[in-house]
Order: C-alpha cells, then sequence, then structure tokens
C-alpha cells in the first residue's frame, strides 16, 4: 500500500522542522500483545513513529495505519495473535474504514513470516522482533532528523501533562523523552557481546531457525537504549526497564531462543541514564525485566551484574520502589538476596519460575534441580530476605510427566508454601526440542487440564493462608484508580505485588480523603483478606 498522500505533499510540511503538519500526520493505533517484554518494545515502536512523523491515536477507527504486536511463545497466544490480526484488519474492509495499512510485528512475525504474508492478504508489512526501526519504513514513514526544537528532550511535568498519545488497548501516560546525539534515535545499534554459554549452544544448533518459513538467517541483535524514543503506555507512576534481550538457556519446552536471539545485556550506565530520565518524568516505581535477569551483564565481564545494578538503581533519589522479574533459580545468588535486604526500595519479591520439582522431568526440561534443592533456595531466600514474597511458574503436561513426578510436584508446592503460583498446561511448540519427543510420551489434553486444575486447587488454599496473615499490616499502597470490578471499590499494589499478574488491592475505605489521586502512594492497612485478594482502608 502506498504511504499517506500527505505525507508526499511539500505544502503540508513545518518549514523549521521538517515534520509533516499535524492535520497531515498520519494517525497510528497500537495493539500490544503478551508479555512486558512486548509492550517495551511496542512503546519503542511507538516513540520511534512518532519522531518519524506519525500520530497516536486509542482508537482503531480513527487509525490510518494499524500496528499488531503479536505473541507466539504458546498455542493460546498464537490464537489469541492471529485472532487480533484478523479483528484489525476489518477496519480496512469496512465500508467507510479509515485504516490503509495494517502492520504485523513481534515475535509471530520471527516464526510465521511467510505465512503472515501468504495467508492474511490485508498485512502490508511485517516487522520482527529485531528489527524495530524499520517500523519507520513498513509505516510509509523516513527517518526524521534531530531538529532545534527537538521533542526528545526531558518535558516538565507541566508539558508532560499535555502529551496526548495513545495505544488501542492500553492509555500511554510519559513519553521517554531522550534522544541519541547525532542521530534520528531510530537505529537501534549494540555492541556484539556474547556469555560462553551461548556461543556453545549456537555452535550446538539451539538457536536454529532452519525450518521456519520466511525467518531471517541472521538472529535479532537489536538492544534499545537511553536513546531510544519511546512512549510509556503504563500508568504516569510505573515503567518497565529492559536490562537484556535474548536468550542462551537451552530449555526444551521454549523457542524464545529462536525468536529473540542470543542474551546481550545493555550497558548499567545506560540502563540508570533511562532510569533518571523516567524519574524525572513522575515515574516513581521501576520493574526490571529480561528473559534471564540474573544472566544480566555476563556477556559484559561483570560478576552479580544484577546485584550491582540494583545497588546504583536504589540509590536514586526519587526511586520509590524497584523490582526485577524472570529470575533463573540456580543463579540467585547470595549477594543479590543481601542486596535485596539492604535496600527499603528494593522489593523483597522474587520471581523465580521453576517449571518443576521432579529432578527426571527436569533433566527432560533441560532445565536442572529437583524439589530438594529448590526448597533450599526458598528457605535461604527467606532467611536473607525476611518477609520476601516468592513468586514461581510450573508446567504440568511436558512429555514424560507420570503421576509419580505430578505427585511430587504438589508435595512440593504444599511444603514450599509459595505466594504466588501459576500453572501453564504444557504447549507442544513447534521448533522447541521437546516437540520432536516420542508420540507415546505425550500426555493427553485431558489429564493435562485434570492435574492444572488440581494444582491450582491445592495453591488456592495456600493463597488463602498466606494472604489472611497480611491482615492488620500497615504497608504502603500504590493506588491505581477505580476497580474494573465495580465503582464502589478501587484498586492498588503493595511493593510485593507486580504490575498485573499478582493478586489485587482492594481498597473500600478512603480515610481521611474525599478522592484518592491514581499514580500516588498512600498509608494503608490491610482489613480483610481472600484466595488472592487483599481489601485495605486508607489511613494516611
Amino acid at each position: 500500500m502506498s504511504s499517506n498522500a500527505s505525507l508526499e505533499n511539500p505544502a503540508e510540511i513545518h518549514t523549521e522542522t521538517g515534520r509533516p503538519a499535524e492535520a497531515a500526520r498520519p494517525k497510528v493505533g497500537f495493539v500490544s500483545l503478551g508479555c512486558p517484554k512486548n509492550l517495551v518494545d511496542s512503546e519503542v515502536m511507538m516513540g520511534i513513529l512518532q519522531h518519524g512523523g506519525a500520530a497516536l491515536t486509542p482508537d482503531a477507527e480513527d487509525a490510518d495505519i494499524i500496528v499488531v504486536n503479536t505473541c507466539s511463545f504458546i498455542d493460546s497466544a498464537k490464537q489469541e495473535s492471529v485472532n487480533t490480526i484478523l479483528e484489525m484488519a476489518k477496519h480496512k474492509l469496512a465500508a467507510g474504514g479509515k485504516a490503509r495499512k495494517l502492520i504485523v510485528a513481534g515475535c509471530l512475525v520471527e516464526r510465521y513470516r511467510d505465512d503472515i504474508i501468504s495467508n492474511i492478504p490485508e498485512v502490508d508489512a511485517v516487522v520482527g522482533t529485531g528489527e524495530l526501526d524499520a517500523i519507520l519504513a513498513a509505516a510509509g514513514l523516513t527517518p526524521a532528523g534531530q531538529p532545534a526544537d527537538s521533542p526528545f528532550n526531558i518535558l516538565t511535568a507541566q508539558q508532560s501533562a499535555i502529551v496526548d498519545h495513545a495505544l488501542v488497548s492500553r492509555a500511554p501516560s510519559a513519553v521517554n523523552q531522550h534522544s541519541r546525539p547525532e542521530s534520528d534515535g531510530a537505529q537501534l545499534q549494540h555492541e556484539a557481546t556474547s556469555r560462553a554459554e551461548g556461543d556453545a549452544r549456537e555452535s550446538a544448533g539451539r538457536f536454529s531457525r532452519a525450518e521456519w518459513h520466511g525467518a531471517a538467517a541472521a538472529l535479532p541483535t537489536y538492544l534499545a537504549d537511553e536513546y531510544t524514543p519511546r512512549i510509556l503506555s503504563t500508568p504516569r507512576a510505573s515503567a518497565y526497564i529492559k536490562i537484556a534481550e535474548g536468550c542462551d538457556h537451552p530449555c526444551t519446552f521454549c523457542i524464545i531462543p529462536q525468536l529473540r536471539g542470543k542474551f546481550r545485556s545493555r550497558r548499567i550506565g545506560s540502563i540508570m541514564a533511562e532510569a533518571q530520565n523516567l524519574i524525572a518524568q513522575g515515574v516513581r516505581e521501576i520493574t526490571l525485566i529480561g528473559q534471564d535477569t540474573t544472566c544480566y551483564g555476563e556477556d559484559l565481564g561483570l560478576t552479580d551484574g544484577l546485584a550491582q545494578l540494583l545497588e546504583g538503581l536504589a540509590g536514586l533519589e526519587g526511586l520509590r520502589w524497584v523490582r526485577f522479574l524472570y529470575t533463573y533459580p540456580n543463579k540467585v545468588t547470595t549477594r543479590l538476596l543481601e542486596v535485596m535486604a539492604k535496600h527499603d526500595n528494593i522489593a523483597k519479591y522474587l520471581d523465580v519460575p521453576l517449571q518443576h520439582a521432579s529432578a527426571p522431568l527436569l533433566k527432560s526440561m533441560k532445565r536442572g534441580g529437583n524439589a530438594e534443592i529448590f526448597l533450599k533456595l526458598i528457605d535461604k531466600a527467606r532467611a536473607i530476605v525476611p518477609g520476601i514474597v516468592i513468586r514461581t511458574s510450573f508446567i504440568v503436561g511436558f512429555p514424560g510427566e507420570t503421576q509419580a513426578d505430578f505427585d511430587i510436584l504438589c508435595d512440593f508446592v504444599q511444603a514450599a508454601e509459595i505466594d504466588w503460583l501459576g500453572v501453564f498446561s504444557y504447549s507442544d511448540e513447534e521448533g522447541a526440542k521437546a516437540f520432536g519427543m516420542p508420540s507415546e510420551s505425550k500426555v493427553p489434553k485431558r489429564t493435562i487440564e485434570s492435574r492444572r486444575r488440581k494444582l491450582m486447587k491445592l495453591q488456592q488454599k495456600i493463597s488463602a493462608r498466606t494472604k489472611a496473615k497480611w491482615v492488620g499490616r500497615q504497608v504502603d499502597l500504590l493506588v491505581e484508580g477505580e476497580s474494573e470490578e465495580t465503582e464502589l471499590l478501587w484498586e492498588g499494589r503493595t511493593i510485593q505485588h507486580a504490575p498485573e499478574i499478582d493478586g489485587k488491592v482492594f481498597i473500600n475505605d478512603f480515610g481521611p480523603h474525599e478522592t484518592l489521586v491514581p499514580g500516588t502512594f498512600y498509608r494503608a492497612e490491610i482489613t480483610e483478606s481472600h484466595d488472592y485478594d487483599l481489601v485495605a482502608r486508607i489511613i494516611e
């Protein structure tokens, strides 16, 4: 599809900035699916597009260009991605529909590039995980130079308040306004680094995509930095920072290494600069993300890199909360736990996906470990970091899982009394090592779902007990706004509740306040507990 005609009309260009006049700027709507790592990619693409002359709209019906950033981690995610693409395609096909271009980005593109192009003719362009700067060409725009009045400077609070951009599926509240010197800010470059484990696994074929139709021969190598344009889509007080890309682990159930490339870390200075930029805009809660944050810095020659990074971030004035997500069990070091215990603004929160507790099954998963090792890790974390909250996830129905394996997992869950727990049904992903396991080893779907339900029912009772211990505590609460469930309640989170994935804290008593301000911290008392959620009243 040709680019927007108004961009080709010189009369519609501001001579002092070289940018399209406001009325001529194409409107772009975004739908971001999947994990927070994908969300950050969406925010980067929005920033690049805005820098290149586009405007953003939360309304798909008002968009000239629609971008769907997809997930393809498991079957249900792939199906959601395809359904969303087809739904957005209707805006091109409908009578009077405004949309002229439909762009598909993200993990689904890495896995099914040719299939998307050949089977969904409404799609005009695709953008993989390692080519985010290609979003400009896909949208029919070209990189803009750095004008004298560039918007990519830190905005004052008053200026920031008037920024009005949005995702189709989320409402952004701030813009990361740092600009790259002598650059248009759209080129995402990375100095090549690697871990010895990653090099060895690459030689062994871990990252092979030879059987994927249309997959680029070269693995993604992109890594954003503090100069990368980015528009936040999270509530104003909160933001994610992606500290690394890719993954080197050999897990046999997972294709993320093929989708995202080898593990690569950002420099500490780059992360610190982005954090300071966000704090200057009013962000008070930062969540560090990466496929494995505990590998952070190994490719840069750092030892305990995550602990070093957290020490630096904890000292930033204005940062109330910082947490990190997705750790690998055998890389949770004593130093890391000690740093968590040392600083009040580092969340006493450990997200460590264990995947299972049966040693034979973990060996088959290429994960390692067993129930005894994991219990020792949890005991160590609780001893060094008093009050720490543990989050984990498990896969049930992995090929070869016997009833005895599942019983070991259930016994472990009872013994560990984990605070937050998720259970995934095994998804047979073509391209993952486990996909090629003998068919007789595959667990029937009915059995998988039965085991998932049983484990979640078991966890429900444990969660109810652990949540009851919260009653009577006084906590700092980050208020997020009116509850989606009822206008009679508001919602908030403590430092031990990660955004979007953990239970909720409902507020039914505003205390001395007539109303509350979203994005503000209040002192509260927990008054009730339920299976997964808490109820609080504001006291200050």
